[in-house]
């Protein structure tokens, strides 16, 4: 017993910051490698992380001073925290590598976005960032950030764009059931996914194979257009499927927000996630999950 104690804390510290929904189906996956440190700004959830197996830690990035006992703590980072809602700049990433160490490894789990609008091109990592929205220029702001301090600190990057993230109890049943309707054929734009359990798993991989500065598209294989996802999911739920509208009637009943993402159209290659990562992926496209649903799940 007493070796098992020792091996545990001789184990390095892996700090996961923003340990919500992927950080937690990460957490199995990595804490036999590394003490786990899941950082979080909600008191009430230390009990949850630390029965997963990591150590809480109540801090807030967009609070530097609650940072600061954070400072070295770990050589190992996995940043799983969003940019804050509004601005240019990821104020929230700038906080955070002001304690970020030297000669470390950090995966950042940013999000296809970046890439903007590609008229349905099929778009590998080697594409220029053309982001059309706040929220992407947001999260090219961090790749930028962190790509300094890496350069700056020796420390080494890797960057998982995350297309749609979904799962079991990460579908858009809300929205179906509410009728919310979709775009027509003619209209309508290529969509991206990956399952959060795959997800968790390139993360898994980043940390031990990420090449120095490499960007990876983390996307399943799926190739479908925004409604056909709607359809797919509806039809495994015996829900009514959306009805259809062409574009310039569907911006008058839809939010800015949900139309800014049926405004862009782009189909990802996953390449690098699975030939320099090694990641064989669990569902390989949407209806590979869809098709495994318990019967009765609402």
């Amino acid at each position: 017993m007493k070796n098992v104690n020792v091996n545990k804390f001789a184990r390095p510290r892996l700090l996961v910051v923003g340990c919500g929904d992927v950080g937690m189906r990460l957490l199995p996956l990595v804490r036999h490698a590394f003490r786990v440190i899941a950082i979080t700004s909600q008191p009430e959830r230390c009990a949850q992380l630390r029965a997963a197996g990591a150590v809480p830690l109540v801090a807030n990035l967009d609070h530097p001073a609650t940072l600061r006992r954070l400072k070295g703590l770990a050589r190992h980072v996995v940043h799983l925290a969003p940019p804050q809602p509004a601005g240019h700049t990821d104020e929230r990433t700038r906080h955070l590598t002001a304690i970020l160490p030297e000669r470390g490894r950090l995966v950042y789990i940013s999000t296809t976005g970046v890439y903007g609008d590609c008229q349905g091109a099929w778009v590998d990592e080697s594409r220029p960032v053309a982001p059309r929205n706040a929220r992407a220029i947001r999260r090219v702001d961090a790749e930028q950030v962190l790509r300094k301090w890496a350069r700056r600190s020796g420390s080494v990057l890797s960057i998982l764009r995350a297309p749609g993230i979904y799962a079991e109890d990460r579908l858009p049943l809300e929205r179906l059931k509410a009728g919310t309707p979709a775009l027509r054929g003619e209209d309508d734009v290529y969509t991206n996914h990956i399952h959060a359990d795959d997800l968790a798993r390139a993360i898994a991989r980043a940390l031990f194979k990420g090449l120095p500065g490499r960007v990876v598209n983390a996307s399943d294989d799926s190739d479908m257009k925004m409604a056909e996802y709607f359809d797919a999911v509806a039809d495994a739920f015996d829900l009514p499927r959306p009805p259809r509208l062409p574009r310039d009637e569907l911006r008058q009943v839809v939010t800015p927000a949900l139309l800014s993402f049926m405004s862009e159209s782009r189909r990802l290659r996953n390449n690098r996630l699975k030939h320099e990562l090694g990641l064989t992926l669990l569902y390989k496209k949407v209806v590979d999950c869809l098709q495994q649903r318990k019967p009765g799940v609402r």
